[in-house]
């Protein structure tokens, strides 16, 4: 099984309100899961960070037992891809436990791939992030 995962994540304010939004297809991008959520008071990168966690959590629902999985992660965030693929070392101490949480499903697929897009092949993440904060920031009008 292959998953392709795409996520985002947003601060109005940086820091500010925050949400995330991921969307998961299958290996013929048929969308299997697409979810956006206030997550509260945070940074954008923290806000990309929860995403992609969000996203693997939901990832290992949809793999159920079968753990030959492999999902290829693609984020417009050039920062966290380059961290997660060790690129460059993780100094936000706010960021370093959600760092160790998404390592820690590497035990757990077959394989992860981490890997930079453009902002315009990312819109679907996007847009999910965008109708949650409005949705959050709405209700205090």
């Amino acid at each position: 099984m292959k998953l392709i995962v795409k996520t985002d994540g947003g601060s109005r304010g940086n820091p500010g309100p925050s949400a995330i939004g991921f969307v998961i297809y299958d290996h013929l991008f048929n969308v299997l899961c697409r979810e956006g959520v206030y997550i509260g008071h945070s940074t954008n990168n923290q806000a990309e960070y929860t995403a992609l966690l969000k996203a693997l959590q939901k990832c290992c629902e949809i793999q159920g037992s079968n753990t030959n999985t492999e999902i290829d992660c693609r984020m417009d965030s050039a920062l966290i891809v380059n961290q997660l693929n060790g690129s460059y070392k993780v100094k936000d101490s706010k960021l370093i436990p959600l760092f160790m949480e998404i390592i820690k499903f590497r035990s757990r697929f077959k394989s992860i791939f981490f890997t930079h897009i453009p902002r315009e092949q990312n819109k679907e993440a996007d847009q999910m992030v965008n109708l949650a904060l409005d949705k959050h920031l709405s209700k205090l009008s």
